[in-house]
């Protein structure tokens, strides 16, 4: 009974170290991807860092899985900062959205096909 819940408790922290490595893994994904997209849209991407907006569960090519929704803030002058958004199924970009003051501007990456390819395996 005893290595039953030595067993578990095992079991547990595997699931938290595999659930920890997951979100730093889509993280860094979600960073590499504001960092091109800003670059390629020819603004500054600010504090060179996203920060988690919401969690759930979407549809991915290959099933169910976690999606993460990021923001960022970028500027185009130096001065004003305004918000960006990136949407991540697993590791799969499914969108990138940024709100400059011409309007919003949707990126679905032309590079990001061949990057998903690379992260699924594909």
């Amino acid at each position: 009974m005893l290595e039953a819940k030595y067993l578990l408790v095992l079991m547990l922290f595997g699931l938290i170290a595999w659930i920890w490595r997951s979100n730093l893994a889509a993280r860094e994904r979600a960073i590499d991807v504001a960092k091109r997209t800003c670059r390629q849209m020819g603004v500054q991407l600010l504090d060179q860092t996203v920060a988690i907006a919401g969690l759930g569960l979407g549809q991915g090519p290959r099933g169910i899985r976690l999606r993460r929704r990021y923001r960022f803030e970028f500027t185009t002058d130096g001065s004003a900062r305004f918000p960006g958004r990136i949407e991540l199924i697993g590791l799969l970009v499914r969108s990138v959205q940024l709100d400059p003051p011409e309007g919003l501007v949707v990126s679905p990456s032309r590079e990001s096909s061949a990057d998903d390819q690379e992260h699924t395996g594909q």
